[in-house]
């Protein structure tokens, strides 16, 4: 039994840490996740939770905080989000699985939202939803913020502000969300915000994120912001040069403080803040060091190649954010809106539903829309990274972000921008980077450690020789422990990491897959089950009538069952038909889930659906030999007939699984409500291992649990991502097909891929499996050198230049290598 609990006063992350190691090692708990985020405890256990005693346990380590049940009023309304309205004559709200057994549900009890999430040990819970309901929240993009630990800093100091209930900082896209406490005006936030940013940081600069900017490509160096570096460096030179002069020592000391005043008032700064272990601090505390034991060439020698290293590393990171932004450069700046008084420019989100907007060659579409006039060629790479243009005419629907290749279109407006494609896709890709893949949550935990850890390290060296070794001599020593300073810092897996990690969010994003984390991005990699439903993910969910076995009414008392459902089978019955329904002849219209309908036509009582159904109505049936979906029909309780309907198998599957087994996925398996001939006949075509036939909604669920319970990796699920959640909720991996444009795909699944192909199931495994190699490569390159460098340090065998390499040098080709994943 699972029991969910809102956690109050908690605005501590570290301290929520705590609580949830206490509660997981109680006796009667069996697994325990808290969410400091979003201020979800989620308890499994076999016995019955004393709330009481719990928040009494709690508050022996945080007296503040509350607890209290999950409010039910939320759950009911994420429940009546995942209903699906059936288009019954009472009007009544019903689980759409049709008797065909293809029909799917949206599993009327069921939550759309995911309340699972990935702990750092990469097994699954619920999901830490750092994105803030949009509805709320204020976006804004924060400029010259090139440091990962400073964005945390940053980010801690504006969660506790009164005026802030929530707030997410993304460095890698530097971008923050603020959802308001209270009554609080947007100006009042704004300048709050500011003034907090800079108490913490110097040189943030915040905008609102809508406000148009021009964003600069990337410059290695500028000259006039860097003048004191480069008369710092002049004098440097002329010092070594006269360094047997008497005066020597005073160039080398205004070389110092030209070179590092920066790194030192920061240092100041953060002191008086209570920020000790910054790595300007050490920077500084090192150099100073080495200036008092005599060292002053070198001590000038490490701040100058620190100062360089960081304008290499601020160049990279921009770069690199550059690089990801092209990849998502999908939104047009600007809407040709067609008036009386002619064609005007205008922003897209000015643009309202039904405006008529001109789209010329080479533009791409602003907004969703339906073409009422024009013929032309379209290219939807941005969008599902299909590589061959799609042809469109009048009445086609076409989405935001493709571009207009050969002619000029009219596009009749259908959804605000806000609601646009586009808009959609941007926003998902943004808030990604906010769910924290486990290696990246290691990272974090692990620099909190260890850059403590070796400045005591340092303090311990500098000081215990003098007690051991009689020949030791201290400004030796305290050598090695001011170099030990230099490399504590471990901005190399801060900055790359998560930047690695985006990196290959937009790559996928590139290629038609938006996977909604680097959680789940991370995880790819290690699905080993695929798991499918049939209709519309693997067939084209386009049905045909290929057989009627009985008399010659027997196609229309099928299309008159049929005309209330709005399942494709039902569509193609009705469309076989070819001729109009007098409704006024149907009544008493019942359906019953995942088995069939009772309805009476034209004063007969009709049943119409699967087996199952008819052994249920002690009818028997005679099987067709044709292979499809069968819908058998009965007559005043008399068997009369069967109508036999086969899907289509889409172009690309066959290659799609195939290709999923050459990345290492060892079982593809098929759910399906058909007969087990057709699934059977289906999964052999496709070169599927495992196939379940015959299922209703809920024995969907269940198979999947059933893999789940089995796996000795990863399972995914692959399904439309309208009538699936309830499976693609469950799954390690949800998946949806085909989700441009739908907002239950984009709400239900983990990954939602842009076109109805599979093949892009394996390029995002690609790249999970190419993303978390580098990050891998990342932390090892950096932890070997950084170790190796302490070590020969404690030996007296390295130097402060080495230090600054392992510092600046290793972050640098972390960071150069995380842009690998972009190629």
């Amino acid at each position: 039994m699972i029991k969910k609990y809102v956690i109050k006063n908690l605005d501590c992350a570290s301290c929520a840490q705590k609580i949830e190691d206490m509660i997981n090692k109680r006796n009667d708990i069996n697994e325990c996740t808290l969410s400091f985020a979003n201020e979800l405890l989620m308890i499994e256990s076999d016995n019955e939770i004393d709330i009481h005693e719990l928040e009494k346990a709690i508050q022996k380590l945080e007296p503040e905080v509350t607890l209290e049940e999950k409010d039910k009023h939320s759950r009911q309304s994420k429940h009546h989000h995942s209903e699906h309205t059936h288009h019954h004559d009472d009007g009544e709200t019903c689980a759409h699985e049709h008797h065909h057994g293809e029909g799917e549900t949206c599993g009327c009890g069921h939550e759309h939202h995911h309340d699972h999430e990935h702990c750092d040990c990469g097994h699954e819970h619920s999901e830490d939803h750092r994105l803030l309901d949009a509805k709320n929240v204020i976006a804004y993009h924060v400029a010259g913020l090139d440091c990962a630990s400073c964005a945390m800093k940053v980010e801690e100091a504006i969660q506790k502000m009164e005026e802030v209930e929530k707030a997410v900082l993304n460095f890698s896209t530097e971008t923050l969300q603020v959802k308001p406490h209270g009554q609080v005006s947007k100006d009042n936030l704004f300048h709050a915000l500011q003034k907090t940013i800079d108490h913490v940081e110097d040189g943030v600069a915040l905008s609102y994120k809508d406000e148009k900017r021009v964003i600069e490509k990337p410059k290695l160096f500028v000259w006039k912001d860097h003048l004191s570096l480069i008369v710092g460096v002049i004098i440097y030179i002329v010092s070594i040069l006269l360094k047997t002069q008497s005066f020597a020592f005073i160039g080398f000391l205004a070389a110092y403080v030209l070179i590092g005043y920066d790194v030192i008032l920061k240092a100041m700064k953060n002191i008086l803040r209570g920020e000790i272990f910054d790595e300007n601090f050490l920077m500084s505390v090192a150099t100073i060091g080495a200036f008092i034991i005599g060292d002053y060439a070198e001590a000038v020698a490490v701040l100058l190649f620190y100062s360089i290293g960081e304008i290499f590393q601020s160049y990279a990171v921009n770069k690199t954010r550059s690089s990801i932004s092209s990849l998502m450069d999908i939104k047009s700046e600007y809407a040709n809106l067609k008036t009386s008084q002619g064609v005007m420019k205008v922003e897209p989100d000015e643009v309202k539903v039904g405006d008529i907007l001109v789209v010329k060659v080479g533009e791409k579409i602003p907004l969703d829309g339906i073409v009422i006039s024009g013929h032309s060629m379209l290219d939807t790479s941005s969008l599902t990274g299909e590589s061959v243009p799609r042809e469109v005419s009048q009445n086609e629907d076409v989405l935001a972000g493709v571009v207009n290749l050969t002619e000029i279109l009219e596009v009749k407006v259908t959804k605000p921008y806000v609601d646009s494609t586009v808009s959609k896709i941007l926003e998902l890709m943004e808030n990604a980077a906010s769910k924290k893949a486990p290696i990246e949550k290691f990272i974090t935990r692990f620099a909190k450690i260890y850059t403590p850890t070796v400045v005591g390290l340092a303090v311990l060296l500098a000081i215990v020789p003098m007690f051991i070794f009689e020949d030791a001599i201290f400004n030796e020593w305290l050598y090695r422990a001011l170099t030990f300073l230099v490399v504590s810092c471990p901005c190399a897996l801060v900055i790359s990491i998560p930047l690695g990690l985006y990196a290959g969010l937009g790559k996928a994003s590139k290629l038609g897959a938006l996977i909604k984390g680097g959680n789940y991005l991370e995880l790819l990699k290690d699905v080993d089950t695929v798991v499918f439903d049939k209709t519309g993910t693997l067939t084209k969910g386009s049905f045909d009538v290929v057989e009627v076995n009985g008399n010659d009414d027997l196609l229309m008392y099928g299309a008159y069952g049929e005309f209330y459902s709005n399942h494709p089978i039902a569509k193609s019955i009705v469309a076989k038909y070819h001729q109009d329904i007098d409704e006024s002849q149907i009544h008493d219209f019942k359906e019953i889930a995942g088995k069939g309908i009772d309805v009476k036509i034209l004063d007969k009582h009709v049943v119409l659906g699967n087996a199952s159904f008819f052994a249920d109505q002690k009818i028997e049936i005679i099987e067709p030999t044709t292979v499809g979906t069968i819908v058998y029909v009965a007559i005043d309780g008399q068997f009369a007939g069967s109508i036999v309907v086969a899907d289509q198998i889409k172009e690309t599957t066959i290659k799609g699984i195939q290709a999923l087994k050459q990345v290492g996925i060892k079982n593809t398996v098929m759910l399906t409500g058909d007969h087990h001939r057709v699934a059977q006949d289906v999964a052999k075509k496709l070169g599927i291992d495992t196939v379940y036939s015959e299922l209703l909604p809920q024995d969907k669920v269940a198979k999947v649990e059933q893999l789940l319970n089995q796996k000795h990796g990863y399972v995914a699920f692959v399904g439309d991502g309208i009538n699936d959640a309830p499976v693609l909720a469950r799954a390690d991996v949800g998946i949806a097909m085909g989700g441009v444009g739908s907002d239950a795909a984009i709400e239900a699944a983990d990954v939602v891929l842009m076109q109805d192909n599979i093949e892009t199931i394996k390029d995002a495994i690609v790249i999970s499996h190419k993303t978390n190699k580098i990050l891998k490569q990342n932390v090892t390159f950096t932890l070997v050198i950084k170790i190796g460098v302490l070590l020969l340090t404690m030996f007296g065998l390295s130097n402060m230049w080495m230090g600054v390499f392992a510092d600046v040098g290793v972050t640098l080709v972390a960071i150069l290598n995380s842009m690998r994943v972009l190629r």
